[in-house]
Protein backbone atom coordinates (compact mmCIF):
# COMPACT_ATOMS: atom_id res chain seq x y z
CA UNK A 1 0.00 0.00 0.00
CA UNK A 2 1.19 3.58 -0.92
CA UNK A 3 1.62 5.40 2.32
CA UNK A 4 2.47 8.81 0.31
CA UNK A 5 0.67 11.78 2.02
CA UNK A 6 -1.98 13.43 -0.17
CA UNK A 7 -3.21 17.01 -0.67
CA UNK A 8 -6.53 16.85 1.83
CA UNK A 9 -8.10 18.82 -1.61
CA UNK A 10 -8.07 15.33 -3.84
CA UNK A 11 -10.96 14.33 -1.44
CA UNK A 12 -13.00 17.33 -3.40
CA UNK A 13 -15.48 16.02 -5.85
CA UNK A 14 -15.36 12.23 -4.93
CA UNK A 15 -18.66 10.60 -4.46
CA UNK A 16 -19.48 9.54 -1.07
CA UNK A 17 -21.56 6.16 -0.55
CA UNK A 18 -23.29 4.79 2.56
CA UNK A 19 -21.28 1.22 3.53
CA UNK A 20 -24.65 -0.27 2.49
CA UNK A 21 -23.96 1.32 -1.20
CA UNK A 22 -26.32 3.98 -1.14
CA UNK A 23 -25.31 7.55 -2.78
CA UNK A 24 -25.11 10.26 -0.26
CA UNK A 25 -23.31 13.16 -1.97
CA UNK A 26 -20.53 14.63 -3.37
CA UNK A 27 -17.47 16.60 -1.32
CA UNK A 28 -17.88 20.12 -1.99
CA UNK A 29 -15.38 21.33 0.62
CA UNK A 30 -13.42 20.37 3.95
CA UNK A 31 -14.15 21.34 7.59
CA UNK A 32 -10.93 21.57 9.12
CA UNK A 33 -9.04 21.98 12.92
CA UNK A 34 -6.27 24.12 12.22
CA UNK A 35 -4.74 23.61 15.52
CA UNK A 36 -4.99 19.85 15.21
CA UNK A 37 -4.02 19.51 11.74
CA UNK A 38 -6.79 17.42 10.85
CA UNK A 39 -10.45 17.11 8.93
CA UNK A 40 -13.67 16.94 10.77
CA UNK A 41 -16.33 17.15 8.55
CA UNK A 42 -17.54 16.96 4.74
CA UNK A 43 -19.28 19.44 3.01
CA UNK A 44 -21.26 17.49 1.04
CA UNK A 45 -23.35 18.95 -2.15
CA UNK A 46 -25.60 17.16 -4.70
CA UNK A 47 -27.44 15.00 -2.49
CA UNK A 48 -28.94 11.97 -2.46
CA UNK A 49 -33.07 13.49 -2.33
CA UNK A 50 -34.73 10.52 -0.75
CA UNK A 51 -31.98 10.13 2.32
CA UNK A 52 -32.15 14.05 3.07
CA UNK A 53 -35.52 15.06 1.11
CA UNK A 54 -37.53 18.39 2.53
CA UNK A 55 -34.80 18.70 5.72
CA UNK A 56 -32.33 19.77 2.84
CA UNK A 57 -34.70 21.82 0.30
CA UNK A 58 -33.11 25.30 -0.13
CA UNK A 59 -30.35 24.80 1.31
CA UNK A 60 -26.67 24.36 -0.34
CA UNK A 61 -25.67 20.74 1.40
CA UNK A 62 -24.90 19.02 4.77
CA UNK A 63 -21.36 18.59 7.20
CA UNK A 64 -20.90 15.25 8.21
CA UNK A 65 -19.06 14.53 10.96
CA UNK A 66 -15.74 12.87 9.75
CA UNK A 67 -15.68 10.36 12.38
CA UNK A 68 -18.51 8.53 10.10
CA UNK A 69 -16.09 7.88 7.53
CA UNK A 70 -14.83 4.42 7.25
CA UNK A 71 -13.20 4.54 3.94
CA UNK A 72 -11.19 6.83 1.74
CA UNK A 73 -10.55 5.68 -1.97
CA UNK A 74 -11.44 6.01 -5.50
CA UNK A 75 -15.06 7.07 -3.21
CA UNK A 76 -15.78 8.08 0.51
CA UNK A 77 -17.51 5.38 2.39
CA UNK A 78 -19.42 6.58 5.46
CA UNK A 79 -21.10 4.69 7.96
CA UNK A 80 -24.96 3.93 7.06
CA UNK A 81 -26.38 5.76 10.16
CA UNK A 82 -27.31 8.46 7.23
CA UNK A 83 -29.54 5.73 5.61
CA UNK A 84 -30.69 5.51 9.37
CA UNK A 85 -31.78 8.93 9.90
CA UNK A 86 -35.00 8.72 6.98
CA UNK A 87 -36.19 5.25 9.42
CA UNK A 88 -38.02 6.60 12.44
CA UNK A 89 -40.13 8.88 9.95
CA UNK A 90 -41.29 5.59 8.26
CA UNK A 91 -41.38 4.07 11.19
CA UNK A 92 -44.03 6.46 12.76
CA UNK A 93 -45.96 6.53 9.80
CA UNK A 94 -46.48 3.10 10.24
CA UNK A 95 -47.74 3.34 13.79
CA UNK A 96 -50.39 6.26 13.05
CA UNK A 97 -51.61 4.61 10.30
Amino acid sequence: MDDTPQEITSLVGREVYSNGGVFVGEIEDLRLNLDGRSVTGLALGNLNDELFGEETQGRKGVILPYRWVRAVGDIVIVNDVVERVREPDEEQEEVVA
